[in-house]
């Protein structure tokens, strides 16, 4: 499975060929992104990605994700694990270009990516924010994640998983 449907989004996989495209700013034929993707989150986090890519290979599912706005086709954010998961837990990143911020679409592909971990057996899922970002705070809050802690600036977050997550409504590979 390389996408995952939400009601509102498309989560895509992207591969190594539209990382680079994503990172160097240059849609190619067949993109359709919002005015302001990517935006520098969007840079930082493909870039690790395919930083890890170039190391370890295809990471799929454990990679990065394109979210696409179902309504208009246009990609808006991405999503992805940050690595391997190990012990039963892996780590989440996410970010939203500024015009599609405020609309709940980090929660619900935050929802579809907990629910790709259960499906693989995972039985915890960790992320972290700066103390600033209150917007992020809420996201990983509405999504179920409970913050465990302060490392210097950062709120750490996990959430455990239960197998029945795997199943959560709304969430369907996309076909």
């Amino acid at each position: 499975m390389t996408a995952l449907r939400t009601p509102r989004l498309l989560l895509h996989a992207i591969d190594t060929a539209e990382g680079e495209r994503i990172a160097g700013r240059r849609a190619g034929a067949g993109d359709a992104w919002a005015d302001d993707f990517p935006f520098d989150g969007d840079v930082i986090g493909v870039t690790a990605f395919l930083r890890t890519t170039a190391v370890h290979g295809d990471q799929r599912p454990f990679g990065h994700y394109r979210i696409t706005r179902a309504a208009d086709g246009k990609a808006i954010g991405g999503i992805g694990f940050k690595g391997r998961p190990s012990d039963g837990c892996v780590e989440v990143g996410y970010g939203l270009s500024p015009s599609a911020r405020g609309n709940g679409y980090a929660a619900e592909a935050l929802t579809a990516l907990l629910s790709l971990a259960a499906a693989h057996g995972l039985s915890r899922v960790v992320a972290d924010t700066t103390a600033d970002n209150v917007a992020s705070q809420r996201t990983l809050e509405r999504a179920g994640f409970h913050r465990t802690g302060v490392d210097g600036d950062l709120h750490l977050y996990e959430i455990r998983l239960a197998p029945e997550v795997a199943s959560a409504p709304g969430v369907a590979p996309a076909t």
